[in-house]
């Protein structure tokens, strides 16, 4: 049992003792029904008398005689203030005393937060006495508080360091065990840290708005395999969490109309939205197997970490995205440097070949088997392109750019400027189409005739070749073909000859100006593989 309240006044002035009983025999009920600590210290600093409930935190019965830090266990004091009873004290004036504070934390990691303020009371100095030396201590447990902030802390720091590598590792890694890395840690910290052990990740298709798993722990297969979308109704908690950006307590999965079934028998669920830059990229879900499992603090420390997650999942994408471009780019450098010297032993070879076609057969063979070694280098280099490339990534990256329509597509680009014939390579086949080029109207016309197997799509000639006009190639190329898909080209203004006149008499209407934009380009090819409107009676 505590101690009687201590007399703050001096012993004899029996006429003040008596005036103050009943307000200090309040004030001690009060002092004892605190839901903080309070003690008075001696100038020793040894506990005169303590409230029921610092008596309870030290885990004794009796404090009278033990230093305060006695009876804390001899806490380490954190500060801010080192020496703060000494200083309480030696702050005491007639005018009041200045309040001390500081932290201590005892050896089962508990945490206290105290303040101490000199007992001595501003009496006339007749009045005096040892009382001027004793402290008053106002204790309060904050260790619930240190240790969340602590752990928010720690949430943060095991988040900033999910995707986070040093540029050795970076190297060695591919982007499928960057992938993998990111997706342990996540577990890791999600399980050892944050205390949760049923786990779902999906990003966010923005797209088609549907939501792909990216990783699951604990969840049932049909669940993990579930289709769900962006949708406040009809595709569970997760639905509605990615359509609305906000998160969502399950409390009672047996009750609640949205809780589509994750893992078994679980009782509830808490989902927060995965969010970058203000758009909602992905949900993270935890379920746990008790009724009402999670709390506000635990939707406090999820939220932390989900910002993180989202961060690291960004710098994973910006990570593949790089490569991704990076490997293009090599690529598409390997493939400018061989693909006119390519095209001219293409020419070579379908200009010999027309010379021996009817008189030595084993010499035609070979020179075919020369055009089919020199088209398969270009596609060789195009395989090598997507598999340095990674699938996802080179996805995205040509996202917008793929029009269906031009994949595929033999295109036979005919001029005489160096510059113009590599542009055609490196804009066309970057859309998925097979660029061959001449530079004059004989090689063109060489190159249409040796395609008896796979005609060229689209042709495209400048009306103005070293040894004929655009209009004289299309005669040339009517006697080889039955429907001639030619696209002309010409600077503004420029048709001395009358070539796209009478081109567009004799059914060419696909003309391209120079210079011109690649929309324009990929429209007018993607009109010349459509082929002519119909005409209408």
């Amino acid at each position: 049992m505590a101690a009687e309240p201590h007399s703050f006044f001096v012993a004899g002035d029996q006429e003040l003792a008596e005036a103050s009983a009943v307000p200090m025999a309040n004030a001690a009920r009060i002092l004892e029904n605190m839901p903080d600590g309070v003690a008075l210290l001696d100038a020793e600093n040894r506990i005169l008398w303590a409230n029921t409930r610092l008596t309870e935190w030290c885990g004794k019965t009796q404090l009278g005689g033990l230093t305060f830090f006695e009876a804390l266990g001899s806490p380490e004091i954190l500060g801010p203030d080192f020496s703060l009873f000494y200083r309480a004290v030696a702050s005491s004036n007639p005018l009041g005393s200045q309040a001390m504070s500081s932290t201590l934390r005892t050896s089962d990691n508990r945490y206290f937060h105290i303040h101490a303020s000199s007992a001595f009371n501003p009496l006339p100095s007749s009045q005096i006495s040892a009382e001027a030396g004793q402290v008053v201590v106002a204790v309060r447990n904050v260790t619930l508080t240190i240790l969340e902030q602590q752990k928010r802390a720690a949430i943060h720091q095991a988040g900033q360091t999910l995707a986070d590598l040093s540029p050795a590792e970076l190297a060695d890694m591919t982007i499928e065990e960057r992938i993998e890395l990111l997706k342990s840690n996540i577990l890791h910290y999600s399980k050892d840290l944050l205390q949760f052990d049923v786990v779902e990740i999906r990003l966010l298709d923005q797209q088609t708005g549907r939501l792909e798993p990216l990783l699951a722990e604990g969840m049932q297969p049909e669940a993990e395999a579930r289709t769900l979308y962006a949708r406040p109704e009809n595709n569970g908690v997760t639905g509605y969490v990615a359509a609305t950006g906000t998160s969502y307590f399950c409390n009672d999965t047996t009750k609640d109309l949205l809780y589509l079934e994750g893992c078994k028998g679980a009782k509830s669920s808490l989902t927060v939205p995965l969010i970058l830059h203000e758009q909602v990229i992905g949900t993270f879900n935890v379920e746990s197997p008790e009724p009402g499992g999670f709390a506000d603090i635990d939707l406090q420390f999820l939220e932390i970490f989900a910002c993180d997650v989202a961060a690291a999942l960004n710098t994973l994408e910006l990570l593949v995205a790089e490569k991704a471009s990076a490997a293009a780019e090599s690529i598409e450098a390997i493939h400018g440097a061989v693909a006119l010297p390519v095209d001219d032993i293409l020419n070579d070879a379908v200009s010999v070949m027309q010379r021996y076609i009817g008189h030595d057969a084993d010499v035609v063979e070979r020179l075919q088997r020369i055009l089919r070694n020199a088209r398969d280098i270009k596609q060789v280099i195009q395989k090598v392109g997507e598999k340095m490339t990674p699938s996802s990534a080179h996805a995205q990256l040509r996202q917008g750019e793929r029009r269906h329509s031009l994949v595929g597509r033999r295109i036979l680009v005919v001029d005489s400027d160096e510059q113009v014939r590599a542009a055609a390579h490196s804009l066309l086949e970057r859309f998925g189409c097979t660029v061959e080029t001449a530079r004059d109207g004989a090689e063109a016309a060489s190159m249409v005739r040796a395609c008896e197997h796979e005609a060229y799509d689209v042709i495209i000639a400048d009306i103005r070749l070293p040894d004929m006009s655009g209009y004289e190639l299309l005669l040339a190329l009517q006697d080889l073909l039955d429907r001639v898909p030619l696209v002309l080209m010409t600077g503004f203004g420029y048709d001395p000859g009358h070539s796209i006149v009478k081109a567009r008499h004799a059914g060419v209407d696909l003309v391209l100006f120079k210079p011109f934009r690649i929309d324009q380009l990929l429209e007018t090819v993607e009109r010349a593989v459509a082929g002519p409107k119909p005409v209408e009676n």
